[in-house]
């Protein structure tokens, strides 16, 4: 199990993502308005650059749903590789067998 303030981190960064979607898009959208001035565009830079670091998506660590483990995440169960094995020999993974040739 993952430490829980590393979770509690990765919640919050989630949080401040969702909150600054849409002023960092539409900061991006005018630095890429090839119309605006360059003046404009790099003021646009500048708000963007005035952002919180945790507001892109790009810092966002996927973590599994039960144990918060960051690495081995399968993205169509949001679980560990650990956990979703488990589960899938339980039969909770709906669809999912194990592999028999």
């Amino acid at each position: 199990m993952a430490k829980l303030a590393l979770i509690n981190r990765e919640e919050k960064r989630r949080k401040t993502v969702a909150k600054f979607a849409a002023k960092r898009a539409e900061l991006i959208a005018q630095i890429k308005d090839m119309k605006l001035s360059e003046e404009e565009r790099m003021g646009a830079r500048l708000k963007l650059q005035q952002l919180p670091r945790n507001a892109s998506p790009v810092r966002q660590r996927n973590r599994c749903a039960l144990t918060g483990r960051p690495r081995g995440v399968f993205r169509k169960f949001a679980l560990c590789r650990n956990k979703l094995r488990d589960l899938a020999f339980r039969g909770d993974v709906p669809g999912m067998t194990k592999a028999s040739w």
